[in-house]
């Protein structure tokens, strides 16, 4: 596996989704739960954030704030981080999500290559997973999952 790739094509299917939404529509309840387009896009940011601090424990460490709490409590986590983006347009939300994806990128780039596939380095997760599963299922599947969503939402406004 190609753990940029992934992170590019999940990306790309993230940016390809929102695309033709209007921004008047983003903030519309009920595509995810009770999330709205403009939530889905916080919560992805969040996961973001956390994605960064993962990689920055493979290069320098580091504190891991975002990661502790997805850890600890994933609910508490996607409440908290979503709430604090509540107030924020959805272009900055966008801004968020696109600008912390660049620099879990960057940071992508630095691992060896080797690292993805050291089977119990990310032992939160689990000892039998490595860096790449957590990106495949943790990443990209939680993006497939959440572009359908919408997906769903904008073919009902058609």
């Amino acid at each position: 596996m190609n753990a940029l790739d992934v992170l590019m094509y999940g990306d790309k299917l993230v940016l390809q989704t929102l695309a033709d939404l209007p921004v008047a529509q983003w903030e519309t309840p009920n595509v995810c739960g009770w999330w709205s387009v403009k939530d889905i896009v916080a919560h992805l940011a969040s996961f973001e954030h956390a994605l960064e601090e993962v990689f920055g424990l493979f290069l320098e460490g580091g504190a891991t704030p975002h990661l502790d709490v997805m850890v600890a409590d994933p609910q508490r986590f996607n409440d908290e981080q979503v709430a604090l983006r509540q107030r924020w347009s959805a272009p900055q939300v966008l801004e968020d999500y696109e600008t912390s994806h660049r620099r879990a990128m960057e940071l992508a780039g630095r691992i060896v290559p080797s690292e993805f596939r050291r089977t119990g380095a990310i032992p939160w997760y689990g000892s039998e997973y490595d860096l790449d599963d957590f990106l495949a299922y943790t990443y990209y599947g939680h993006k497939r999952e959440h572009c359908a969503q919408v997906n769903v939402f904008k073919d009902a406004l058609k």
